[in-house]
C-alpha cells in the first residue's frame, strides 16, 4: 500500500528531473570560468639528439636540461635524459621563448648554447667531445705552467742572515735603572 501512495510522487519527481536536465548541462557549458581565462600559447615540439663527436654513436642517458626565459624572466629548469637512441624530447616551450640548453654526459665536456624558439617544430643535433687538456693564461718562460716549479725552501731558524728582529741582541740595549 505504501508503494502505491508513493508511485505517482516518484514519477512526477523523475519527470520534473529529466525535463530540468537540458537547462543544467546548457549552463555548464558556458564559457566562463569564474576568472578570466586565458590560453596558454602554443609551445614548440623540440628533439634534441645527443652525439659522439667522434663516430657518430647516440649517448644513452645524458641530461638535457632546458632554462628557458621569457624576457629578462627566468622561468626555472626542466630537465630530460636522452634514451637508447640518444634523443631527448620536449613539448611545454612555448613558441617565442629564448633556451638555454645545457647537455651534462659523462666522459664528455659539458655543452652549453642558446637558442631562439621560433618554430613550432625544432630539431637539434648535439655533438659530444672528450675532454681536452686544461688552459691557463699563466705560463713560465719556459712552456710550462707557474705551478711545476718548487718553493725554495724556508730559511733555517738558526740562521742570522734572515734579519729577524723578533729576538733583539741583549748586549747592545741600555739596562733600566
Amino acid at each position: 500500500m505504501f508503494d502505491r501512495l508513493h508511485f505517482p510522487v516518484c514519477v512526477l519527481v523523475a519527470s520534473l528531473g529529466l525535463s530540468l536536465s537540458p537547462l543544467v548541462t546548457h549552463a555548464q557549458t558556458d564559457n566562463y570560468h569564474g576568472r578570466k581565462y586565458k590560453a596558454p600559447p602554443p609551445s614548440a615540439h623540440i628533439e634534441v639528439t645527443v652525439l659522439k663527436d667522434f663516430n657518430g654513436k647516440p649517448i644513452t642517458n645524458a641530461h638535457v636540461i632546458f632554462h628557458p626565459t621569457e624576457g629578462d624572466r627566468d622561468k626555472g629548469a626542466l630537465e630530460v635524459k636522452t634514451n637508447e637512441d640518444g634523443k631527448a624530447t620536449i613539448d611545454v616551450i612555448p613558441v617565442g621563448d629564448t633556451v638555454t640548453l645545457q647537455v651534462i654526459a659523462n666522459g664528455y665536456q659539458t655543452y652549453g648554447q642558446s637558442y631562439k624558439i621560433d618554430k613550432p617544430e625544432l630539431t637539434m643535433e648535439i655533438r659530444m667531445k672528450r675532454p681536452g687538456g686544461q688552459y691557463s693564461i699563466y705560463k713560465n718562460p719556459d712552456g710550462g705552467s707557474s705551478n711545476s716549479t718548487p718553493n725554495p725552501a724556508p730559511p733555517a731558524s738558526g740562521d742570522k742572515s734572515s734579519g729577524s728582529a723578533s729576538q733583539p741582541n741583549s748586549q747592545s740595549q741600555p739596562s733600566p735603572k
